[in-house]
């Protein structure tokens, strides 16, 4: 099973594989939102997509929508560097918004663990 990372910017997209890898973890990376579609018509393992909120063209709320409208189930969990507006978290199909902070190691581990366990 592979999670899918998808983030506008390389660095920051490879830096969450890299957790979600030391954390035990198979990914795959996509630079934007219809790659990140690309990605789920080629690889039928993915479980789980965590997407940047803030990419050019089609956000990551976008791109939530985007799979929902199609009945994608999939859990999905949102990175952000903003503090999460209090209704982000009643985005119907989220799973979760996360603050890319220093915390961001431990509550990305525990909320896609929960996230699998669903």
């Amino acid at each position: 099973m592979h999670i899918l990372v998808v983030d506008d910017d390389p660095l920051a997209g490879e830096m969450t594989a890299a957790l979600l890898e030391s954390q035990g973890h198979a990914t795959l990376l996509a630079a934007d939102a219809m790659e990140a579609v690309d990605q789920l018509d080629a690889h039928g393992d993915i479980g789980l997509i965590v997407s940047d909120m803030h990419m050019p063209l089609i956000s990551g709320l976008e791109l939530l929508a985007m799979l929902r409208e199609q009945d994608n189930p999939l859990p999905f969990i949102l990175l952000t560097g903003d503090t999460p507006d209090a209704s982000l978290h009643q985005t119907p199909g989220l799973h979760a918004c996360l603050r890319k902070d220093a915390d961001l190691a431990t509550n990305l581990a525990t909320t896609v663990n929960q996230a699998l366990e669903q």
